[in-house]
């Protein structure tokens, strides 16, 4: 109630000294420049389209102030609109996936260890800029309990050719729940160049990340959560299974993609050369001092019989260089045709072989993997394609065909119409990994995954939707392989798997907003249905989120004001479960999560470059029950009053 007042107060005081009368000036979006923001006349003013973010694939963005309902959404841990995810109790944990179309692919092998890597940024995912005066933005959300969630990014052209820029995303959470403490730090440095002559181009960045998260492995007792027992109010009375565990993943990335064209100056018919480099080295660690757990008053072995009865600390290697260089001949009317070859190397390793009486547990998996492949690019008009197909030529075979297409009706209307069709090397956790429990030692020669995947997105005024139907063969999970006896004894033994059938997923999803004068009402659906002759692709059929919410401007334009309730509902189904000693979830059908209402009320406000929000989140939680989970064992959040805001400097 404190900070609830604290807020208020704050924005009461920033209101006074906003009130100024508007004044005449050239014609620039709201979306950078507030209304009241005063200019110097004899000064040019930078318009919005010169503040730019620009991915990989070169798709252009411009920096956004303005507060819509879709800052509301991605006013989050993961800056993104995070439907189809649900996260864990605190802040900086994994979430669980509930739209599995969600899920990206790439054909060369990966680290692993994907409930981890939520918030680790990967190399596509950075972004570079181009800006007209140094921009500053501060991000800050209050977290679960006793820490802060911040996210500070700059960026500066010191010419119309170089731009930096520097950013740093930092977490600290206690939580709710005995042993949950998250701390992370995502750490990014970008560096943008061009010659004068526009001959050269290359975009390079460095980062640096941590996540570090205490793990307790869940509840002991569910009955203890779900009787509403006023003594367990406090959850920190709730017994879980480990009390002084935790995983740690760690990261470094170095990336440079550049590109230079031969004939001197630009034409119609053009000619460049391009390479990319990714070296990037990780260390997963999962450390538990006590081995022994206690549920009700029994002593657990929850992972099974260990090598050591004290002190586990188990160490994952990692690193990897990427090389591509390729060739490419651009003509004006055709288009874009790319010839290339890359270089993909890996290891993935431990310190020590082990042998087993059956077998024996290297300590090194190796990859060497060499592909070539051909891109055509097309830009013409309202039609936009890109067609690609690699595949690799040594022992290691990969192969992927994605082709997309998208057609612009007009600036309000977009069509897009994607097909992939892919063989992935599984990800090296699945064919390795070591640990001090014995059942968590395997050396494994999985066969690659068949992907096959059709998706098309429309987005028009009316309504925004998109489908996918993907077939999936030879799929790799992880699943509970203990025996009745270990179930009984609440051992939990995990190991990777292999279907040997056949997958379809279909999934639909629709979005629409309805605004009724200062009032709107915006709907996200989203339908799933799987075909398969076992459970081991696992979805809600219905996922929903439905806000109702108020906008205006009051004090003379000077403070814009948007307020409402979001409705979030999943139909109940068997949702994968967690393993904290591998950093992954797995298939399990002992327990149903779903089927309960999560209402959030939001109150959020706009003055000049200043979002300021305040958000009561599950509010509905003593109304409809402790049903309410985000995995099995792991209880979703409890009602938590949060504010924060976003900050933006143009200098």
């Amino acid at each position: 109630m404190r900070i609830f007042f604290l807020v208020i107060s704050l924005s009461f005081c920033m209101l006074l000294f906003s009130q100024e009368k508007p004044s005449k000036r050239p014609m620039i979006l709201d979306k950078l420049m507030g209304e009241n923001d005063t200019i110097n006349k004899d000064k040019p003013v930078a318009t919005y389209d010169m503040y730019r973010a620009i991915t990989l694939e070169r798709d252009t963005t411009y920096i956004d102030t303005s507060l819509t309902i879709q800052k509301e959404y991605s006013h989050n841990y993961l800056r993104k609109d995070i439907f189809g995810l649900l996260p864990f109790a605190n802040d900086g944990q994994t979430y669980n996936t509930l739209q599995y179309s969600l899920t990206e692919f790439t054909a060369l092998p990966e680290f692993g260890f994907k409930a981890k890597h939520f918030n680790f940024m990967e190399a596509n995912q950075i972004r570079y800029y181009s800006v007209a005066t140094p921009i500053t933005e501060l991000y800050f959300k209050t977290t679960q309990q006793r820490g802060q969630s911040t996210d500070a990014f700059m960026s500066i052209n010191t010419a119309e050719n170089w731009n930096f820029s520097l950013a740093y995303r930092g977490l600290r959470s206690d939580g709710k729940y005995i042993n949950q403490i998250s701390s992370t730090g995502n750490f990014r440095f970008t560096l943008s160049f061009n010659t004068k002559n526009k001959r050269y181009f290359a975009n390079a960045h460095f980062t640096s990340q941590d996540i570090l998260n205490e793990e307790n492995g869940g509840i002991t007792t569910t009955n203890d959560f779900e009787s509403e027992n006023p003594d367990f109010k406090n959850r920190q009375r709730l017994e879980v299974f480990l009390t002084d565990a935790s995983s740690f993943l760690k990261g470094k990335r170095i990336f440079v993609d550049h590109n230079y064209r031969i004939n001197p100056s630009y034409g119609a018919n053009n000619l460049y050369v391009t390479h990319q480099i990714n070296y990037e080295n990780k260390y997963f660690e999962y450390n538990q001092p006590t081995v022994r757990s206690t549920a009700g008053g029994s002593v657990v072995n929850r992972f099974g019989e260990s090598f050591v009865t004290s002190g586990i600390n188990d160490q994952t290697h990692y690193n990897k260089m990427y090389n591509k260089v390729g060739a490419v001949y651009e003509n004006t009317t055709l288009g874009k045709f790319q010839f290339f070859v890359d270089d993909y190397r890996s290891n993935f390793y431990y310190y020590q072989i082990l042998i087993f009486d059956d077998r024996t547990v290297p300590s090194t998996l190796s990859r060497n993997v060499n592909s070539a492949g051909g891109q055509y690019e097309y830009r013409k008009n309202k039609w936009n394609g890109k067609f690609l197909f690699t595949r690799s030529f040594t022992k290691e075979s990969i192969s992927d065909l994605d082709a997309k297409l998208q057609y612009d009706l007009d600036e309000d209307n977009q069509f897009t119409f994607r097909y992939q069709n892919l063989s992935k090397l599984p990800n090296d956790n699945y064919n390795l990994y070591q640990s001090s429990y014995i059942d968590y030692n395997w050396s494994n020669n999985f066969k690659n995954e068949k992907i096959n995947t059709l998706s098309a997105e429309a987005a028009t005024p009316w309504i925004s939707a998109s489908l996918q139907i993907s077939v999936l063969k030879d799929h790799l999970y992880f699943a509970d392989v203990a025996t009745p006896e270990q179930v009984a004894a609440r051992t939990q033994i995990v190991n990777p798997a292999q279907y040997d059938g056949t997958i379809n997923y279909l999934s639909v999803k629709a979005s629409r907003e309805f605004k009724f004068g200062k009032f709107a009402f915006d709907n996200t659906v989203l339908y799933q249905k799987v075909t398969q002759n076992d459970a081991i692709l696992n979805v809600p059929d219905f996922v929903t989120r439905n806000t109702f919410y108020f906008s205006s401007h009051f004090f003379h334009k000077a403070l814009f004001l948007q307020t409402g309730v979001v409705f979030n509902y999943f139909t109940k189904f068997y949702a994968n479960d967690y393993n904290p000693v591998i950093g992954e979830f797995f298939v399990q059908e002992e327990k149903q999560i779903g089927g309960y209402p999560n209402l959030d009320f939001f109150i959020n406000a706009k003055i000049q470059r200043t979002r300021v929000y305040l958000k009561a989140e599950h509010f509905n939680s003593s109304l409809s029950g402790n049903n309410f989970y985000a995995a099995p064992n792991n209880p979703y959040r409890d009602f938590t009053i949060r504010i924060g805001l976003i900050w933006n400097f143009f200098d």
